[in-house]
């Protein structure tokens, strides 16, 4: 009679934690779904911000992606290396003049849209 008692309380306090890791989950789950929901509503907000502060750089990175071309192709087509075109898209140095007008004609660009897009 004693191991039968000790028997149904292990078994129901196994019950018990099974059942808590489940609700666990499901709880998880559910913060999970609408934090991906929330994510995927805030798409028009993440753009404008994206928009919003952009360096040179980054306004020269993403003409470059949009005409597919890659940096070595930018670099030779206006006479500099890879190097350079690289430094200038992560911020570390900024093109000459002459070097962003020869990007801004390679990117088919007037010159002062490139700098208007750059807050």
């Amino acid at each position: 009679m004693k191991y039968d008692f000790l028997g149904v309380a292990v078994f129901g306090f196994v019950l018990l934690i099974g059942l808590t890791v489940i609700a666990t989950f499901i709880v998880l789950g559910i913060f999970l779904v609408k934090a991906l929901i929330r994510y995927i509503k805030s798409k028009d907000v993440r753009k404008e911000k994206s928009g919003i502060k952009k360096s040179l750089g980054e306004v020269l990175k993403q003409h470059r992606e949009e005409c597919k071309m890659t940096q070595e192709f930018v670099a030779e087509s206006i006479g500099v290396s890879r190097q350079a075109v690289s430094k200038w898209e992560n911020g570390t140095s900024d093109p000459s003049t002459s070097n962003l007008i020869a990007i801004a004609k390679l990117f088919n660009l007037p010159a002062e849209d490139l700098l208007h897009e750059v807050q």
